[in-house]
């Protein structure tokens, strides 16, 4: 790394590969991280490609460096507006008992006299 890069930094870069799992960045002309794929943009991911092209300049901040293994995590998601919740609506829960018709001439009564019909017919 000849430049030295801080957590925490907003830095500039140009996108050098695509993987299935999150894109390449280069920093500087000697350094590179990674923006991991859940790391490209709020929400779900599911082709790398779909947000990112080779070659693309993109705004990123650098998450975590490891001095030791040399490697940025790197995060273009972090510079984003994170989009409003979605608003669920509440329904008051009901009861199965409560979609019951009681009064309903089919269902359990009509049950009830097909198995007297069946228990009588297994016996002969």
């Amino acid at each position: 790394m000849t430049k030295t890069y801080q957590t925490g930094d907003t830095v500039s870069g140009k996108v050098t590969g695509i993987q299935p799992y999150g894109a390449f960045v280069a920093l500087d002309d000697q350094t590179q991280g990674l923006v991991h794929i859940s790391e490209i943009t709020h929400g779900y991911v599911k082709e790398v490609s779909e947000y990112l092209a080779v070659g693309q300049e993109v705004d990123v901040k650098v998450l975590e460096v490891d001095e030791k293994s040399k490697k940025i995590s790197l995060s273009i998601r972090a510079l984003q507006e994170q989009p409003p919740a979605a608003q669920k609506t509440e329904k008051p829960k009901q009861s199965l008992q409560s979609h019951v018709n009681e009064s309903d001439s089919e269902g359990f009564n009509s049950l009830k006299d097909k198995m007297q019909e069946w228990i009588k017919r297994s016996g002969q």
